[in-house]
């Protein structure tokens, strides 16, 4: 009987649109399993090794420039190989892809917890409302979002002392993300909320009076928020993008907790001197990330736009 109801519970779930959409994508599906597996070994990585590669204390010269295991010279202990400070390559890429992915979700949320109700509030209001909003989001599009985070590290850097600037490198670079990319999410939102004020559900409750703080809380803002989210998907992979970017140019995290810019950036300096792997494994570990994580956000904007299908 138990079984009967498992198969039906799994016939219902498998015919679903999006479910049936999910299993017939491929590349949907490998880059779910690769964005799982680099989520495992990011946040899992004090489980799953024994290295702590940026302690100093922990590090051994004499396990610098290891190469990987089925290179000459390579040992099994280091499977990657290991930096020119004997720090293992594969501990390495786990703590900063946490790093990479903690900047990025949480520039993300910082950058929609902005965009979405200042969008909605244009596009109810209007008017004046709607114009200085989107005035000020249009001279903000102006300005590529790695030069609003140079600035604001350049900022930092002069008013803060050098070890105090290393403490907050992390939550001011998540700033500076999200702070230059809120306005494609308002935006968005706006352009919902411009739709949803014009329904008849909206006049009714204009009717009985209904505070507009409750109007844009209780209806408008379910009915817009969606949408967003998926966008935001793929601002996750850019989020990260740039913070790689600030990272490799010497403004992002701090060189004792490095994220994945950072560890390519410190193997460029061994690339032509033959240690490969240094900035290699990081680099493919980036690429792999973000694709991953666009093509799981294409896929959703395909999927629940209307449309598309």
């Amino acid at each position: 009987m138990r079984f009967a109801q498992y198969q039906r519970w799994w016939t219902d779930f498998s015919d679903h649109d999006v479910t049936y959409s999910f299993l017939h994508s491929p590349a949907t599906i490998l880059a779910s399993l690769v964005t799982l597996i680099l989520f495992v070994m990011a946040f899992g990585a004090p489980f799953l090794t024994q290295y702590t590669p940026f302690e100093p204390g922990s590090l051994d010269l004499m396990d610098a420039f290891i190469p990987p295991a089925w290179e000459e010279g390579g040992s099994a202990v280091h499977f990657l190989g290991t930096d020119g400070q004997g720090r293992d390559i594969l501990a390495a890429i786990m703590y900063g892809t946490q790093i990479s992915l903690i900047v990025g979700l949480s520039s993300v949320l910082l950058s929609v917890c902005i965009g979405i109700p200042l969008g909605i509030i244009a596009g109810y209001a209007g008017g004046w409302v709607d114009t200085v909003i989107m005035r000020l989001a249009d001279i903000q599009l102006t300005i590529p979002p790695i030069l609003i985070a140079l600035m604001i590290d350049g900022v930092t850097r002069t008013s803060l002392s050098s070890e105090l600037h290393d403490t907050v490198a992390i939550p001011v670079l998540i700033l500076s993300i999200g702070v230059a990319s809120w306005p494609q999410y308002a935006r968005i939102t706006r352009s919902g909320a411009m739709v949803e004020r014009r329904k008849d559900y909206i006049a009714a409750a204009k009717l009985i009076q209904t505070p507009a703080p409750l109007i844009l809380l209780r209806h408008i803002f379910p009915n817009v928020v969606g949408p967003t989210l998926i966008v935001a998907t793929i601002g996750v992979a850019v989020a990260i993008i740039i913070e790689a970017t600030l990272s490799f140019l010497g403004v992002g995290v701090p060189p004792t907790n490095p994220s994945l810019g950072t560890l390519i950036r410190i193997g460029n300096n061994f690339l032509f001197s033959g240690e490969w792997w240094i900035t290699f494994f990081p680099a493919v570990t980036l690429v792999a990330l973000v694709l991953s994580v666009n093509l799981i956000g294409d896929w959703l904007r395909d999927t629940f736009n209307p449309k598309l299908r």
